[in-house]
């Protein structure tokens, strides 16, 4: 009877643990994984749908039959499509993304070089992003209707739809050419520290500053400020409108009329109370903002010279790499995956109720 009851109690105190603490990570993996498999099957079927033929990209058109035919049993596409798909998932889950025929370097690691120089343009544009575009969303809620409010919708509607490679030129035409307050659009770094300065991260700003090289890092700055800023002015214009909104829902609930009447103070309202329920659907916004600069800063990198993994992409699909494109889409979705699922992760920091 007592081991009866002994075996029960386990059972129990196992139950009891993997509701509370392991079956949120255990969700979490399962659904990280799902949603992996299915941007592997997605990314493979694209591959197979283009029409560029994957042998000819790597041999050339005036390879040999023999060698047509050899290289084409070597990369496995005699298999059937399904053991084609599962040799491919066993390559990508090894980090084997195959090898880039435009610079003939393994597309991993091609990845690694040119994915810190957007994650930097990104994260940099997205913190503007939300130090301006936050406070200018709930200056713009207080304020409905009037003219700081227009104001904001204005500018939140320029920065949605003015093209950005205009702006770029625009932007450098006034801040380079005449004003000469930023570096010229060529790149990450002067010639000057660009081979000397020791890659650690190979973001240029932090490697600068542990580095402790400050002209370095001034001339880095003077490089990825107006990119950055650019770039930012989406997010500054999407945040602010976003913000707006989700303030306007808050102010005008029952919580805030009863603080008004307790007499606590406007700013504490507004700042503490209104702001502080309104990050929670702000959370999803911020990742999938910051997941679109990731992805989508294409041109601002085109523009500035910008050696990043957008260009990249575009660049490897101009060339019909499909290796390379097939493997910056993946790292493109995975970020998506994450920021997606670390957002939902957040809700139950910042809303007690989602636990």
């Amino acid at each position: 009877m007592g081991s009866s009851l002994s075996k029960g109690g386990y059972l129990a105190a196992f139950t009891s643990f993997y509701t509370k603490k392991a079956k949120p990570f255990v969700h979490f993996f399962s659904m990280l994984a799902m949603t992996f498999f299915g941007l592997l099957l997605l990314t493979f079927v694209i591959g197979r749908m283009m029409p560029t033929d994957p042998v000819i990209a790597v041999l050339g058109d005036k390879a040999p039959e023999a060698l047509y035919q050899a290289t084409y049993i070597e990369m496995g596409l005699d298999k059937p499509i399904i053991t084609q798909f599962f040799y491919y998932l066993n390559d990508v889950l090894h980090g084997d993304l195959g090898t880039s025929v435009r610079t003939a370097n393994l597309v991993t690691d091609d990845i690694l070089n040119y994915f810190p120089a957007t994650l930097e343009l990104a994260t940099l544009a997205t913190m503007f992003g939300m130090l301006i575009g936050i406070p200018m969303g709930v200056i713009a809620a207080v304020n409905q209707n009037k003219w700081q409010d227009n104001l904001v919708r204005i500018f939140g509607l320029i920065g949605h739809s003015a093209p950005i490679f205009w702006l770029a030129m625009i932007a450098i035409v006034v801040f380079y050419q005449h004003l000469d307050w930023v570096a010229a659009p060529e790149g990450r770094l002067s010639v000057m520290y660009e081979y000397t300065l020791p890659k650690v991260t190979n973001m240029v700003l932090i490697d600068t500053l542990l580095a402790r090289d400050w002209e370095a890092f001034k001339d880095a700055f003077a490089h990825i400020i107006l990119p950055a800023s650019l770039l930012s002015y989406y997010s500054i214009a999407y945040l602010s409108r976003m913000t707006r909104s989700f303030m306007l829902g808050q102010l005008n609930q029952e919580y805030v009329i009863t603080a008004r009447v307790k007499g606590v103070s406007e700013t504490a309202i507004i700042w503490k109370h209104a702001l502080g329920n309104a990050w929670v659907p702000l959370i999803t916004v911020i990742a999938l903002t910051y997941a679109s600069l990731l992805e989508g800063s294409v041109l601002t990198e085109i523009v500035f010279s910008w050696p990043g993994l957008g260009r990249y992409i575009t660049d490897a699909l101009l060339a019909a790499d499909m290796n390379a494109v097939l493997g910056g889409t993946i790292v493109v979705g995975l970020v998506f995956i994450l920021l997606n699922l670390t957002s939902d992760l957040l809700y139950k920091v910042f809303d007690p109720r989602a636990k």
